[in-house]
């Protein structure tokens, strides 16, 4: 295999898509599959230093305009460093949150921003998952979840539920605007229960017969 599959995990905070890209990996991993785990903001050194300045603070430490520059730049590095090499191997590589989250965060739900997030997007990435995983929640229920962890990065938990729902108004209407790249999976159950939706949703991982 000399091309590799690259999958990101995408939805609202408090969705769960955490625990199934980790979930996803360890099932790949016991198939004996080469799998790379990573995420965003983050994935590479650089990009981790980049992930403290913009998760963490008070929710107007940052203008969208600014988090669209600290995004992409992360996201430059991350792929550079991480991504590219690992699919050039032929890896699997699962991704929590990749450019669909800016342009939810960023591009639409703080300010009409999405043709600056796309611009830099074309000029600096240029390239999309092979396949979305769009893992859809309640958002009262996700914002719920997600600030009971009580971690130091809740920054955009911060801004609440207006901001939850949003969120999910622009995942749903990405995942409707790119079918054949949005695999959207209901995420409420246990996580097994999302588990077994995702994988049926994966021929291309786990073969035809569990479609």
């Amino acid at each position: 295999m000399t091309n590799g599959l690259f999958l990101s995990f995408e939805g609202i905070d408090g969705s769960g898509k955490s625990t199934q890209a980790r979930q996803l990996a360890a099932a790949l991993r016991d198939l004996g599959r080469d799998v790379v785990l990573t995420r965003e903001p983050g994935g590479s050194p650089g990009a981790e230093e980049i992930r403290a300045l913009v998760l963490q603070g008070e929710p107007d430490r940052w203008s969208a305009e600014t988090e669209i520059l600290l995004f992409t730049a992360a996201r430059r590095d991350h792929l550079e460093r991480t991504i590219q090499p690992a699919l050039a191997r032929g890896a699997v590589v699962i991704c929590d949150r990749f450019a669909d989250s800016t342009r939810v965060y960023q591009g639409l739900s703080r300010g009409d921003l999405r043709d600056t997030v796309d611009q830099l997007h074309s000029l600096m990435i240029g390239r999309e998952p092979d396949i979305t995983v769009l893992i859809d929640m309640d958002p009262e229920v996700g914002l719920s979840r997600a600030l009971s962890r009580k971690g130091s990065e809740e920054r955009f938990e911060g801004f609440g539920a207006d901001l939850q729902k949003a969120m999910r108004k622009g995942f749903l209407a990405l995942a409707a605007a790119a079918p054949d790249r949005f695999r959207t999976i209901d995420g409420t159950g246990t996580a097994a229960e999302v588990a077994a939706r995702l994988h049926a949703r994966l021929p291309e991982l786990f073969g035809p017969a569990q479609v």
